[in-house]
């Protein structure tokens, strides 16, 4: 895999399971629906993948180090992998009740991350584990802080 589409693949795989788990589980603890999760999957898949991709894209053209073209696969590929990862988040959310939905998300999240993360590690030399549990803390606390921050909007705001 080229470099520049290794970058947007990696980038938009990433952004989409913690943007995406973290907006699942805050909209869930905030209003329990089913509806406002699947319309916040819907919006990160669209919205997000976009400004990612022009993120990830002027951040390219700004290094100086990339051709046009190297650039634009950089672009691309993360708008896609972001897009795709994020609604294959909908399909635990239409297969099952909410609150089980919920966790199957957080699995298949935490497996992505895990599989990436040990691709990285591998190719790099790093030490898979260390690369993977590093990752998975990181998801873990926007879970965690996305959860309770949601909890508290429904406190307030009810």
């Amino acid at each position: 895999m080229k470099a520049s589409v290794k970058k947007g693949f990696s980038f938009g795989l990433t952004s989409g399971v913690i943007t995406t788990l973290g907006m699942i589980v805050g909209l869930n603890a905030s209003t329990h629906s089913v509806l406002v999760v699947i319309g916040g999957i819907l919006m990160v898949a669209i919205a997000d993948s976009l400004s990612d991709s022009l993120g990830i894209h002027i951040s390219e053209e700004s290094n100086k180090k990339h051709t046009k073209r190297g650039v634009w696969e950089s672009t691309f590929s993360s708008f896609i992998s972001k897009l795709i990862i994020t609604l294959t988040f909908i399909i635990p959310v239409l297969l099952f009740k909410l609150e089980t939905a919920v966790i199957v998300s957080i699995i298949w999240g935490l497996f992505l991350i895990s599989v990436l993360s040990y691709d990285i590690a591998k190719k790099t030399g790093f030490g898979p584990y260390k690369s993977i549990l590093e990752h998975l803390g990181i998801a873990v606390v926007v879970i965690i802080l996305t959860h309770f921050v949601g909890k508290w909007i429904s406190i307030v705001f009810s």
